[in-house]
């Protein structure tokens, strides 16, 4: 049977802003309750099928015959104009903007630094550096900014270990990589350019000096693939960049958005305090209510038959992870923020052959996270009104740009 796809002679634009910093618009995923799939309008007038079914979400994303996640094949939905710099910079074209062959070689690249015995033993340094940061936080005063004073600074120092960063030049990797993301016009650029800069510089170090510690993803890029002529150096630095954009901002804004949802829901925190078995748990959740990536951008390069309806070669495809996190049929209540609920349906690292391959990674640095906060600030609060903490509530990427707390 071939359904009718919604609003297919009159889409709705899209994305969707939200109303509450850490939840999805209801708009959104009410869209799944009428079709498995909806024609939406973008910012530039393109239309692509946003994709909200569970079961056809992970289909297309486990699919990469017939689907594309290059930005420049044919109508790949852009969802504004700083997506659209990005993609002419080149930089989407590395690792999670690149199809096979080539995504499988880059990813084979990284993944030795990505098993579970390399992450475990960063267990002990993420625990000494969330610790460190509580203890700035704290030695001034009972008030601070989370996200200025934890949530960016703890992921940027995570990945420096990851990527073998000298303890000495950690703050001349650590400025630039948190204006990456800074709101202010211009500030992304020159960061892009000050990170090419030192990334090239520490390049040039780890090849003058093999097996010089710290030893991380880059020693490994250099000796395994550069030296060997499997990679160049550009290549290499897109490499590393794309992890760090990966590994910082994404687990940032988690923290940050969790963080608030919890304080929010006050028994939650309650909750959480009383029991830190339950941390896991909370994370799942969090990742699940968050869903701070709202969607994933692919391109038909086939016809494709998915929920009774047939999308043609060259058009766009967003595959929701907000239908996927909050389908009742395998989330019950899927609008209550339950911490003690067992983890449903989520794709919060995607899926397939392009799932994020640094997914334990960040559940380790949330889980260690969230515990020392429930151990050394129980009483937490937020100091200002919920509708005047300061984000990013577009719809595409959500972030907040400050959480002032007290404890």
């Amino acid at each position: 049977m071939t359904t009718t796809p919604l609003h297919a002679e009159n889409p709705p634009e899209y994305p969707i802003p939200r109303k509450c910093p850490y939840r999805p618009a209801s708009e959104l995923v009410d869209l799944r309750k009428h079709s498995p799939m909806t024609q939406v309008r973008l910012y530039n007038g393109r239309t692509a099928w946003l994709v909200t079914d569970t079961e056809a979400a992970r289909t297309v994303l486990a699919d990469h015959r017939k689907v594309s996640i290059s930005a420049k094949v044919g109508n790949f939905p852009m969802l504004n104009e700083e997506f659209e710099a990005i993609v002419d910079s080149g930089f989407a074209e590395v690792l999670f903007g690149a199809d096979p062959p080539v995504h499988t070689q880059q990813r084979q690249m990284i993944m030795p630094s990505f098993t579970m015995r390399r992450v475990d033993r960063l267990h002990s340094d993420i625990q000494r550096i969330v610790e460190e940061k509580f203890d700035e936080m704290m030695s001034k005063g009972n008030t601070g900014d989370i996200v200025e004073q934890f949530a960016h600074p703890v992921p940027s120092l995570v990945i420096s270990l990851l990527l073998g960063v000298p303890a000495e030049e950690r703050e001349e990797f650590d400025e630039p990589a948190r204006r990456l993301f800074s709101a202010e016009p211009g500030q992304a650029e020159q960061a892009m350019t000050d990170l090419n800069a030192y990334l090239e510089k520490l390049i040039s170090h780890k090849e003058a000096n093999p097996g010089a510690g710290p030893v991380g993803l880059v020693d490994d890029l250099v000796e395994n693939q550069l030296k060997g002529g499997k990679v160049d150096r550009a290549t290499l630095i897109q490499l590393a960049l794309a992890m760090l954009v990966a590994g910082t901002d994404t687990t940032t804004n988690v923290i940050s958005l969790g963080t608030l949802a919890l304080l929010d829901n006050r028994e939650q925190w309650d909750a959480l305090v009383a029991d830190p078995g339950l941390v896991p748990n909370a994370v799942a959740e969090m990742l699940r209510y968050v869903s701070l990536i709202e969607q994933y951008g692919r391109v038909a390069t086939e016809d494709i038959d998915l929920g009774g309806h047939v999308i043609k070669a060259g058009e766009g495809i967003l595959i929701s992870s907000v239908g996927v996190a909050f389908d009742p049929a395998t989330t019950p209540d899927p609008f209550k923020f339950d911490i003690t609920r067992e983890p449903g349906a989520n794709i919060a690292f995607g899926h397939g052959v392009h799932r994020c391959p640094g997914a334990e990674l960040a559940r380790l640095e949330l889980e260690i996270t969230f515990r020392a906060m429930i151990a050394r600030m129980p009483n937490l609060r937020i100091t200002i009104p919920h509708d005047q903490v300061p984000g990013n509530n577009d719809g595409t990427l959500q972030r907040l740009f400050a959480l002032p707390v007290a404890w």
